[in-house]
């Protein structure tokens, strides 16, 4: 398969960051094991997540609420068509574990199952030319025609069995290059990020359950982006690669904080006041000071090191705070979300 991507140099930092988190996930997970006895509470409220965002991205108008209803089997008042999608999502999520990420009947079968009643040609390879169109018309991309559909997504996932790539690598670009292709006629941005998710998941099982949809939810106009940039020219999804590792990097912040808040039961009330007043004190910082550091912030707000760096961590998966470079020599942007 030819290359589709160049290698960054700040690839390898940004991925022994994440293994790095990927020890202070497990010990959350732990601590909440030790508090309530077991996680699967934790794990599924972090899937609720990742299906909501995953649903609402593609416009789903049913709330986190809503949401979580539906897959519990409380009647929900909404229309038909998102309670099914929640319904399908939640049936292909529950499959990640039978999967195999290069087999292209296990990809038919997800596909099936997240669509299933919504569009024609559920389970199976457009038969259509189709095309990513922009709010105000204009044409983004156009899709592989139909009839190499078939061989185009076979080499991908050879190339993605045999490839020795890192797996946050590999996993963000067989997400970008099942956009590119487009295999399906709808369902094309779920199945991206939900094999994505497979592919890291068989990696290491945690990635199963960490909410890296919510991460792409708060930050669509970032993922659109680099899905854009990533088509100008050549085809080069190094961008897209570039925003993927950012997302799945707060995308564990933000299963931390979720471990660390339910294990609290922390309720909205006085201290979501005051914690969002210190959030907006570090965002008028950084906006002030973009290269300002946690131990500067943490002298600034009169707090330890630790806590500015965990309100950090909050901000930047809600997506308003922004990490451009790295840690050494990096800057700090907010975003207006």
């Amino acid at each position: 398969m030819n290359s589709f991507y160049t290698e960054s140099p700040l690839w390898h930092e940004k991925i022994g960051d994440i293994h790095a988190l990927l020890e202070r996930v497990k010990i959350s997970e732990e601590r909440f094991r030790e508090q309530n006895g077991d996680v699967l509470r934790l794990r599924r409220l972090n899937r609720i997540m990742s299906i909501h965002a995953s649903a609402a991205i593609e416009g789903n108008r049913l709330t986190l609420s809503q949401v979580t209803d539906v897959i519990n089997g409380v009647p929900v008042w909404g229309p038909p068509k998102d309670i099914k999608e929640v319904q399908n999502a939640w049936q292909a999520y529950n499959g990640l574990d039978g999967y195999d990420p290069w087999n292209i009947e296990d990809l038919l079968k997800a596909h099936s199952l997240m669509t299933s009643e919504l569009i024609g040609e559920s389970g199976a390879f457009r038969s259509v030319d189709v095309a990513v169109v922009r709010g105000d018309g204009v044409v983004l991309h156009r899709g592989a025609a139909p009839a190499s559909v078939p061989y185009l997504v076979a080499e991908l996932l050879d190339w993605g069995r045999e490839s020795l790539t890192h797996p946050l690598i590999k996993s963000s670009a067989v997400h970008f290059m099942l956009e590119h292709i487009h295999p399906f006629r709808d369902g094309n941005g779920r199945i991206g990020r939900l094999w994505q998710t497979l592919v890291l998941s068989k990696w290491n099982p945690l990635f199963a359950w960490t909410p890296i949809e919510t991460l792409v939810y708060y930050n669509q106009a970032l993922y659109y982006n680099a899905l854009q940039d990533s088509h100008s020219g050549e085809v080069d999804c190094r961008p897209f690669i570039d925003s993927m590792l950012d997302m799945i990097e707060n995308s564990m912040y933000k299963y931390i904080d979720t471990a660390t808040e339910t294990i609290t039961d922390t309720g909205v009330g006085i201290n979501d006041g005051i914690n969002d007043g210190i959030k907006e004190q570090i965002l008028d910082a950084v906006k002030k000071f973009p290269t300002i550091t946690a131990k500067q912030l943490a002298e600034q707000l009169q707090c330890s090191p630790r806590t500015a760096e965990r309100y950090i961590a909050e901000l930047k998966a809600s997506g308003k705070l922004l990490r451009i470079g790295s840690n050494k020599s990096g800057h700090w942007e907010v975003r207006n979300y």
